[in-house]
């Protein structure tokens, strides 16, 4: 029997710290006792979606083989999606003056230069990224430098790919930029704004746990992490930011959320040069990236 769309089940204590637990071992979510009804209310979601009268139904599926489509769902539910262009603006304007130019420089001599924005969500960020690169080489098409885009939600990547965003999206878009990077279209049930071909065609977007294996086999220059471990518990934030150094290039640079750091007794290379900014030393092999 197909449940109403007026019916909600009750979730029991129980039922909470298995799908909080389940949610941690998968994506590293941290959900305590204050959070059940959050919980709650978003499982609901998928339960009348799915036609299930009870959590403990929900709970047997998302555990069978059967279920792991559904489980992917749960944790996209279960996360918060909010992101905006040129979010934490301080980060884009020194990308622009200090982190980029010897990258360019680089680039130019027939170097190449990655960047990982992990934790994309609806694209916002790479974007962001991409066009702040533009507006300093128009030639960024003819260089090798790309921009790799992850998320653990299969569905905002969706939504990232597309490149499309309604014009509530654009508050914090330049009017320059406006006009530069983005074509406004409309038809009988769309209306927005859609990114450029060229900025595009720099990002590769990709699904990705960042709690599981990565199957980037070279480093990046650039790594944008921000307002992503803030979910995480202690013990799984020191393990990624320990990944994240051993993935980054010699001098590369990470920038994270505006209430994230990296704690003193991680004993990490990574240096902070700036508000929630931190940078790898140099090695000898990448001298010639430097200013």
């Amino acid at each position: 029997m197909l449940v109403s769309s007026q019916y909600s089940p009750n979730m029991s204590k129980s039922d909470f710290e298995v799908i909080a637990d389940i949610a941690h071992q998968e994506a590293g979510l941290v959900f305590t006792q204050e959070k059940a009804s959050l919980v709650r209310s978003r499982i609901n979601r998928r339960l009348l979606k799915l036609g299930l009268n009870s959590f403990s139904e929900y709970i047997s599926l998302i555990k069978s083989h059967q279920g792991e489509d559904e489980l992917k769902l749960m944790i996209s539910s279960l996360t918060t999606n909010i992101s905006s262009f040129f979010r934490e603006s301080h980060h884009f304007e020194l990308f622009a003056k200090t982190t980029f130019p010897p990258l360019l420089s680089f680039a130019r001599a027939g170097g190449r230069v990655r960047i990982w924005s992990a934790g994309c969500s609806t694209g916002q960020e790479p974007y962001s990224i991409a066009m702040t690169m533009f507006s300093i080489a128009p030639d960024m098409g003819n260089l090798d430098i790309k921009i790799l885009a992850t998320d653990i939600d299969a569905n905002v990547i969706l939504t990232a790919k597309t490149g499309f965003y309604p014009e509530t999206d654009m508050e914090s878009v330049s009017k320059n930029y406006l006009n530069k990077y983005f074509k406004y279209t409309k038809d009988e049930t769309n209306e927005g704004y859609l990114v450029d071909r060229e900025i595009r065609n720099l990002i590769t977007f990709r699904e990705l746990n960042l709690l599981r294996d990565w199957p980037m086999k070279r480093h990046f220059d650039v790594i944008f992490c921000r307002n992503v471990v803030i979910y995480f518990d202690e013990e799984t934030q020191l393990a990624l930011w320990t990944r994240f150094e051993n993935v980054a290039a010699p001098g590369g640079w990470l920038f994270v959320g505006h209430s994230e750091r990296l704690p003193e007794r991680l004993n990490t290379r990574f240096q902070n040069v700036g508000p929630t900014t931190y940078r790898l030393p140099l090695g000898s092999e990448a001298l010639e990236k430097a200013e």
